[in-house]
């Protein structure tokens, strides 16, 4: 069943309180200095939803995380930097509060006119947010008329601004909904959960299957193919009886990886050729091995060309292709060469029609460091919400929203 956004609603005249992603890196962790934003990617992200509901006649009452403060006293995570930005990308006044809930909160609230923005001081200064304590949630539910869930990222939490005041808005009779991109994300990915076109691939990467087996087991059951590369693929390797040298293998994860390789053999592609080198470092001297030929002083780093042409190979004819986890160390220029490889064939991809779905976290990340995050169809916002909804679970902050 399909979630409500704001399109599907009437907003004229009413306070909405829209939970944004305004997690957003900022010039310096010195309260005493004078904090800018470093990266409003995700500040852009939320104007299509935020001049939607401005356009249509409502008053806004936005509220984020931002960092991990551990009390209100940390004022390096204060919103007002935030504030600042956003004013000057929605080229009106934001008016930043110095609380979350409390009498001068809904005081100014109760004053708001349509058209007016008001940004909450960080949720997270509240101890009850993070647990989900009714009587935040009922603060903040009191606030509005309408609840809007735009901030990907943090629905797989139930926190007090995630679940918690969206049920209590519901519970007074006020709709709760997704905004644009948080309706962006759950059609790309309730796509691929649910309703994927075939051929299917899915790419997984990054540094442990133990993370990934469940992810891995709800793929298998919808995508025709697994591709593996990066440091899960080692324990992949040696459940296979390759030598991996002095590469990471997580030895308790052994039975499961042979598991899944007997249950899906014919559908996991691993690697046939790695980069190796002695150590994770810049200056280390690197080769490209086949898997057979792993040195015992090597760690392999990264795929190798052939693994890369063979991926290619199974790629083709592909009508969805969602990609979760880099294909080695990318952070580093020499054992950045698989993911940039692959990075450049999903982009080919994507320009012939193919759906292409980034699925948040380092993915994302080496996607962005490689210069083609405008060639993707789609990339997700939230890294660990990606991965819980790939993996088949339900995420309070959806589940709570209203249905079509």
């Amino acid at each position: 069943m399909k979630t409500k956004t704001i399109t599907d609603i009437d907003v004229q005249g009413k306070k909405v309180l829209v939970r944004v992603d305004f997690n957003v890196p900022l010039s310096s962790k010195n309260p005493a200095d004078n904090i800018t934003v470093t990266d409003d990617t995700r500040i852009k992200a939320a104007l299509p939803t935020l001049n939607y509901l401005l356009d249509h006649g409502a008053a806004l009452i936005l509220c984020s995380h931002l960092g991990r403060p551990s009390s209100a006293a940390d004022k390096q995570f204060a919103m007002d930097p935030v504030a600042a930005r956003l004013s000057e990308l929605l080229g009106r006044p934001v008016k930043k509060l110095d609380e979350v809930v409390g009498p001068s909160v809904t005081a100014a609230v109760n004053a708001m006119q349509p058209g007016d923005v008001i940004l909450l001081e960080n949720t997270r200064f509240e101890p009850g947010e993070t647990k989900n304590n009714p009587e935040l949630s009922q603060k903040l539910a009191d606030l509005a008329d309408v609840y809007v869930e735009d901030a990907f990222g943090s629905v797989h939490r139930a926190h007090a601004s995630t679940e918690g005041a969206a049920r209590m808005i519901r519970a007074k009779g006020g709709p709760a909904v997704a905004g644009f991109l948080m309706g962006k994300e759950l059609d790309a990915l309730g796509t691929a959960v649910s309703d994927p076109p075939h051929p299917y691939v899915a790419i997984m990467g990054g540094a442990k299957i133990s993370d990934k087996i469940k992810l891995i087991e709800n793929l298998l059951k919808t995508a025709d193919k697994v591709l593996i590369g990066g440091g899960m693929a080692n324990t992949f390797l040696k459940a296979q009886g390759h030598q991996l040298g002095k590469s990471l293998v997580e030895e308790d994860a052994l039975p499961e990886a042979q598991r899944l390789l007997k249950v899906a053999a014919n559908r996991i592609v691993l690697p046939t050729d790695v980069v190796v080198a002695p150590e994770v470092a810049a200056d280390a001297p690197a080769e490209t091995v086949s898997v057979w030929g792993i040195p015992p002083d090597q760690m392999a780093l990264d795929v190798g060309p052939d693994t890369i042409e063979r991926f290619n190979e199974e790629l083709q004819g592909a009508q969805l292709v969602v990609w979760n986890g880099p294909m080695g160390v990318f952070e580093i220029d020499r054992f950045a060469e698989g993911t940039n490889a692959l990075a450049k064939l999903l982009a080919a991809l994507t320009a012939h029609g193919v759906q292409v779905v980034i699925g948040g976290g380092d993915s994302a990340a080496a996607v962005r460091k490689a210069g083609l995050a405008d060639k993707m169809t789609h990339i997700s916002t939230g890294g660990g919400a990606s991965l819980e909804l790939l993996e088949g679970k339900e995420l309070p902050g959806i589940t709570v929203l209203d249905r079509k």
